[in-house]
């Protein structure tokens, strides 16, 4: 038995599926970049084995128990640490028992052909994960993860990855990417910054975070002229460890460009934990064109992840912290809301902005005439709940005949699950091949651009927006 059928996502229709297959294996051995996402540096630095097979599938992947909590698991049980440092599950195999046998619930979803593509084509599991089966594909995972070759940095190696970015957060101290640097290991692990704890005046401890970023630049963060150069100075730090990019996370596409007294005011009241709601929202606003500003200095690619309402229960929030599975996508505005940032740099060549969206509604209405016209405005791919095939094909079906293939930017994992990094750049690379075959078969593209484009949207699209 095998978990994965060889013609998985191709067309049905035999002579699309016999062309889809041939410009699919044209790209299919492509090395991997996967230029954003949230692996952990450490695992590259200290390049330890992986403690048991539930630590490596379900406890830190919120796709996995966010599926599981919706039918009433209690994440203690999934052994996701509590911020109260509470009782939670400690029994990796218990975890991984009550996994299995839940494992129907992933049926049809992307995590079940991620999770199934892990399973045989990284640790050579060969039967349906299932209550019956668990212990036994358990100890046959745990085997593996006790050899060197299963080890952080063999398996970079092994999913042919040539460059993966990490996000850290502006005030990291980049302990993990410096020993990485100097072991001497040629593996291309780079940062991105990500300033959301700096920006925010609505994120937990902002006044703090804003002094502890002052502290690590050497500038005065009281000051709205000393807070923006202790970004620049930050940005700099991070440049010297590989980043080429900066993240933004906000719950709106809002954009700014105001005066400087106004954002020096601004920032006074954040600083004083006295914004508003309307103010905080403004001051994110206006921070993202400081930071494109910056950009044109320093060269970071600009990417904006906005419209998830983030920790939407309070009590999960409260009793385990941020990233627990309750973000919920919502309604996003992007015509009137990036006027100010694109009217400030959208048509200056030196800058990339790539924008990412939740709301798939917009890409037709908003985004794909946007990068349709403004030369430093780029789509980022399907993003987090529609990193699926359908989402994958929605994309090209609805952006294509507006922003075309080259005002985007390949595709991007964007993860903390790392064994699943080959098998969404393989579903990627079989929904665009299959796309590319409608398009030669119905007289849109001939057939050798069809093998370039795919090359470029496998390859070459990121390489380049991200500048690695």
């Amino acid at each position: 038995m095998t978990l994965l059928h060889p013609d998985r996502l191709f067309p049905v229709e035999p002579k699309l599926r016999e062309l889809a297959r041939t410009l699919y294996d044209g790209v299919r051995d492509l090395p991997i970049i996967s230029p954003h996402g949230h692996t952990v540096a450490r695992w590259f630095a200290e390049n330890k084995a992986f403690a048991n097979p539930s630590e490596l599938f379900v406890t830190p992947d919120h796709y996995v128990f966010r599926m599981l909590h919706s039918q009433g698991i209690a994440l203690e049980d999934l052994g996701v640490p509590r911020v109260d440092g509470g009782a939670v599950e400690q029994d990796p195999r218990k975890i991984w028992r009550l996994f299995a046998d839940n494992y129907h619930l992933f049926r049809a979803t992307p995590s079940r052909i991620w999770i199934d593509h892990a399973l045989q084509e990284v640790f050579g599991v060969t039967q349906r994960l299932s209550a019956a089966t668990a212990d036994e594909i358990y100890d046959q995972i745990d085997d593996c993860l006790a050899q060197e070759t299963y080890r952080p940095r063999a398996l970079f190696e092994r999913f042919n990855i040539e460059a993966i970015s990490t996000t850290e957060s502006a005030i990291d101290d980049l302990r993990w990417h410096r020993i990485i640097r100097e072991s001497g290991w040629p593996g291309r692990v780079v940062t991105a910054y990500r300033p959301d704890a700096v920006i925010d005046p609505e994120f937990e401890g902002f006044a703090d975070n804003v002094a502890t970023l002052g502290e690590l630049a050497g500038e005065d963060t009281t000051t709205w002229a000393g807070y923006l150069a202790a970004h620049r100075n930050r940005r700099a730090y991070f440049k010297e460890f590989g980043a080429t990019s900066t993240d933004h996370g906000h719950p709106t596409a809002r954009t700014e460009d105001l005066s400087q007294e106004a954002a020096a005011a601004l920032f006074d009241k954040a600083l004083r934990g006295a914004c508003t709601q309307a103010e905080a929202d403004a001051f994110r606003g206006h921070m993202l064109t400081e930071m494109a500003r910056m950009s044109l200095d320093d060269g970071l690619v600009l990417q904006i992840h906005p419209g998830s309402y983030r920790n939407h229960s309070g009590p999960i929030m409260e009793r385990f912290g941020r990233d627990k599975g309750y973000d919920i996508p919502t309604r996003t505005d992007y015509v009137h809301a990036l006027r100010p940032l694109l009217n400030a740099v959208g048509q200056d060549p030196r800058m990339t902005i790539i924008v990412f969206t939740l709301d798939e509604t917009a890409f037709a209405r908003e985004l794909a005439p946007l990068a349709g016209v403004y030369p430093a405005l780029k789509l980022g791919p399907p993003w987090w709940f529609h990193d699926s095939a359908e989402g994958m094909r929605r994309f090209r079906e609805t952006v294509t005949e507006t922003a075309g293939f080259y005002n985007t930017v390949g595709f991007n994992d964007d993860t903390r699950a790392f064994c699943s990094i080959p098998a969404r750049h393989d579903v990627a690379r079989r929904v665009d091949c299959s796309f590319l075959a409608t398009l030669v078969e119905t007289g849109r593209l001939d057939r050798d651009e069809a093998d370039e484009v795919a090359h470029d949207l496998s390859y070459g699209l990121a390489k380049t927006a991200y500048k690695l």
